[in-house]
């Protein structure tokens, strides 16, 4: 009889353990001075970032068409390459350029090469992504 009331002990001990609460999470500290300060601040600070890059999912809407998928973008300077990729659709594009031009791929109709990166993802998708901002 032992032996089953230290396993029963013991398995009650590893259940509650599991029910162990993570690290409270400490607040931020209020922001100083108006949030619009805050804001342009921000982005005074971000303007020194010459290389950056993001990788996350998106959701896109135009009115008519939708969709979602994965989004990865990199900037290097001037360079910059973003690319989306939609599971559900299989359909997948990548523009990459610099101030002297840009190249988008993977759509139907085969390569596109323009000035504006934004007109070409716009003409060949119809969605309006600010790459230049």
């Amino acid at each position: 009889m032992k032996p089953l009331r230290i396993s029963i002990v013991l398995s009650c001990a590893a259940l509650l353990s599991a029910c162990v609460s993570g690290p409270v999470r400490e607040a931020l500290p209020p922001i100083a001075g108006s949030p619009e300060a805050h804001q342009a601040q921000r982005e005074t600070e971000l303007t020194t970032q010459a290389s950056w890059s993001l990788q996350g999912r998106i959701a896109l809407s135009n009115g008519r068409d939708g969709g979602s998928g994965r989004v990865d973008w990199s900037q290097d300077g001037t360079r910059y390459a973003v690319s989306q990729s939609a599971p559900i659709t299989r359909q997948s594009w990548r523009l990459s350029g610099d101030e002297h031009g840009a190249q988008l791929e993977g759509l139907e109709g085969g390569t596109r090469v323009g000035a504006d990166p934004a007109g070409l993802l716009h003409e060949a998708t119809r969605w309006e992504i600010p790459v230049t901002a």
